[in-house]
């Protein structure tokens, strides 16, 4: 599995952008048929709202084939 960490300056980031900003999805349609296919999971909890919010600590994962855990910058 693929594993990467991506720092916010922000307070939080929306799925469907971290998505595309980790380069999992070059658009937001893929992005949006990715989540509505229930292949993100949110710390181990599948997720299927594009706008769900995720805050440093938080860790995504992507069909099982790759990770995306969210710092603090």
């Amino acid at each position: 599995m693929k594993s990467q960490e991506i720092l916010l300056h922000t307070p939080f980031i929306k799925l469907d952008q971290l998505l595309k900003f980790a380069g999992i999805v070059e658009t937001g349609g893929q992005a949006k048929e990715k989540i509505a296919a229930g292949e993100c999971r949110i710390n181990d909890e599948v997720c299927t709202q594009r706008g769900k919010k995720i805050y440093p600590g938080d860790t995504v994962t992507i069909a099982g084939e790759s990770a995306v855990h969210v710092g603090k910058e």
